[in-house]
């Protein structure tokens, strides 16, 4: 029997690389990984920039953050987040409603100017075919 055979360690001959050469492949496909995941996360840093989104809008901002915080928190199954989407659908609804009523207002204050005057049209007709008009 040869020596290889003996040892148990299934490896014949010199087809497979040996524990240094699997470990430094290991090492540098950990370290390409690595590096790729890192610039990954910076382009993805680049993207967002959530720097300078928080420098132009704080508050927006905040509000982001706070409902990242409430989604995570578990608070997205909850009867509070319907009440909180039925309300905002509301306030969202708002500025709608407001222009269509600005809207029917404006049309109704011109066909009140542009409608002849019924009153005196009805005043002739209740005095009588023969009344005069001072």
């Amino acid at each position: 029997m040869d020596e290889q055979e003996r040892a148990g360690n299934g490896a014949h001959g010199n087809q497979r690389p040996g524990l240094g050469a699997r470990v430094e492949h290991i090492s540098s496909s950990a370290q390409q990984v690595w590096t790729e995941a890192r610039d990954a996360v910076s382009e993805l840093k680049e993207t967002i920039d959530l720097r300078r989104r928080m420098e132009e809008h704080p508050y927006a901002m905040l509000g982001a953050a706070a409902a990242v915080g409430y989604i995570i928190g578990g608070g997205l199954l909850t009867s509070m987040t319907g009440t909180l989407i039925r309300l905002g659908l509301k306030v969202a609804a708002l500025p709608w409603i407001k222009d269509e009523l600005w809207i029917l207002a404006g049309n109704a204050v011109a066909g009140f100017g542009s409608r002849p005057s019924s009153a005196s049209s009805g005043e002739a007709s209740s005095r009588g075919p023969g009344a005069s008009t001072r």
